[in-house]
């Protein structure tokens, strides 16, 4: 159970934050950092939902935004060397939301295989929908697809933050390879909000060089 009595605490007002084990670290560290983009990630996906994806997508969409809370959560605690990812409970919050639930008690919450699994069904039944590209496409078209472009552009951020924390900590690869999967699902949903990608715009080599 997550209680929130009280938005500001003034505990980071130093520039430390604390992290889902106790510890507390710069606001400026890698894993802030990572799981911070996560969080934009989030909000850049409810930007899309308010863009009129269809009902499907947006179904999915907010399954996701529920994973990324998963992988927030994940984020925050750091790896044990006995973690073996087969917890089931912890309680993410962004920006300076902390539970009041004593750390001794929650076990850390772990990203799975399955989830990543479900968004590879997903772009399997997304992509039969599309029409084959013959060039790279140029982000936008729909509103609803070039909101999923910007979605797609803050998941690769998102990812890249999350190898370069696990450059010089123990993270869970499910975390990286979920991300890694959404990048490719948003990619073909805004193929999708485009006419089944009729209406994608291609990208032309050198389309405005003189020579």
């Amino acid at each position: 159970m997550v209680y929130l009595n009280r938005i500001y605490t003034k505990t980071g007002d130093d520039g430390q934050t604390g992290l889902g084990d106790g510890s507390r670290v710069p606001k400026t560290h890698p894993r802030i950092a990572a799981y911070g983009t996560v969080d934009e990630l989030n909000a850049v996906l409810g930007m899309a939902l308010a863009q009129g994806v269809p009902a499907e997508i947006a179904q999915h969409l907010r399954s996701i935004q529920n994973d990324l809370f998963d992988v927030g959560a994940d984020l925050c605690v750091p790896e044990a060397p006995d973690d073996e990812h087969e917890h089931d409970h912890h309680d993410f919050h962004a920006g300076e939301m902390e539970s009041t639930e004593p750390e001794s008690t929650i076990e850390p919450l772990r990203v799975q295989a399955e989830q990543a699994e479900r968004l590879e069904h997903w772009i399997d039944a997304a992509v039969e929908q599309l029409t084959p590209l013959t060039s790279f496409i140029l982000p936008g078209g729909s509103l609803a697809a070039a909101a999923l472009h910007v979605a797609r552009t803050v998941c690769r951020r998102a990812e890249i933050e999350v190898l370069q924390l696990a450059e010089f900590d123990d993270i869970n690869q499910h975390v990286n390879i979920y991300l890694n999967r959404l990048s490719d699902l948003l990619f073909v949903w805004a193929r999708l909000c485009n006419d089944a990608g009729r209406a994608d715009v291609l990208w032309i080599p050198g389309a405005n060089r003189s020579n």
